[in-house]
């Protein structure tokens, strides 16, 4: 018999990435989106009781909520909404993943950090978020882990996929330009939603609860990742380094962005010795799933 797997925000980047991962195997997958689309059923995660009579009818073995409100800079003006989407759902995907015995894994970010410092960050380092959407993910992960019975909550960062995306905003900037600026001084973890959904099936297949980080081994700076993509993609454009000050003063932001974000898989090396791949070989193997 199989299992059904509820996803949340399944038209997303990662959604489609989980899609891909689990195919063909023992998990049957219950899409839902804010709304309805081919193969996806309208759920939002926001209304409680929609929710609840959800779950009933799926009965959903695991969930995994990859749903949320991701444009940082217009957060800091729908702070309300941005609470709604980023703490209240994954507060009613816990209620209703208890009630239905189900397992929650919770999608967070690498904003819930201060990001100033230098070295990466674990698990257990304390969070300090700066921004409206790093300040709403953390209490969403609250919410998990004040109500979920039986969750994982993993952080990640710098996410590319099939989707809108900073690598495809960049090869579509060299088709028309010889050369583009792009901040050095902001250093993370590229991680492609392949790797990402290869460590989620990883851990709904073990009684791996809590909290977890998990990106691309390795840390670089935008400016370089754009340089790799190019280099990979055969692009002569030239890659301009520049402060974060200098970018911003052209390209105005309400948002503050780390200058240091880069996370420590910890836990994952810790419970299970998973690993994830190094951020170059994740990048090479997405450009040439876009070729």
């Amino acid at each position: 018999m199989s299992k059904t797997i509820l996803v949340t925000g399944a038209n997303g980047q990662l959604g489609r990435a989980i899609n891909i991962e689990l195919a063909g195997g023992e998990y049957e997958l219950y899409n839902t989106d804010i709304t309805e689309s081919e193969g996806v059923h309208a759920a939002d995660i926001t209304d409680l009781g929609k929710l609840r009579d959800l779950f009933k009818q799926v009965k959903p073995y695991s969930v995994i909520n990859c749903a949320a409100y991701t444009a940082v800079d217009a957060q800091e003006k729908d702070v309300e909404l941005s609470y709604k989407i980023n703490a209240l759902g994954p507060r009613n995907l816990s209620i209703a993943a208890n009630e239905s015995g189900s397992r929650l894994i919770q999608v967070s970010t690498d904003y819930v950090f201060p990001g100033d410092g230098d070295t990466p960050y674990n698990e257990f380092d304390p969070t300090a978020p700066k921004s409206v959407y790093g300040k709403t993910k953390l209490a969403g992960e609250q919410m998990v882990r004040d109500l979920a019975e039986r969750y994982s909550i993993i952080r990640t960062a710098w996410l590319y996929g099939d989707g809108k995306n900073f690598v495809k905003t960049m090869l579509r900037l060299s088709e028309s330009h010889d050369e583009v600026s792009v901040v050095d001084d902001q250093l993370g973890n590229p991680t492609s939603t392949a790797e990402l959904a290869r460590a989620i099936h990883f851990l709904m297949e073990t009684d791996n609860y809590g909290l977890f980080h998990g990106t691309c081994e390795g840390i670089t700076s935008w400016a370089e990742f754009t340089e790799e993509i190019f280099r990979l993609a055969g692009k002569a454009t030239r890659v301009n380094h520049v402060t974060t000050e200098e970018y911003t003063a052209k390209n105005p932001s309400s948002a503050p962005r780390p200058s240091y974000s880069a996370l420590d898989n910890m836990m994952l090396r810790l419970t299970g010795g998973y690993a994830f791949a190094d951020w170059h070989e994740a990048i090479r193997e997405y450009i040439e799933w876009l070729k």
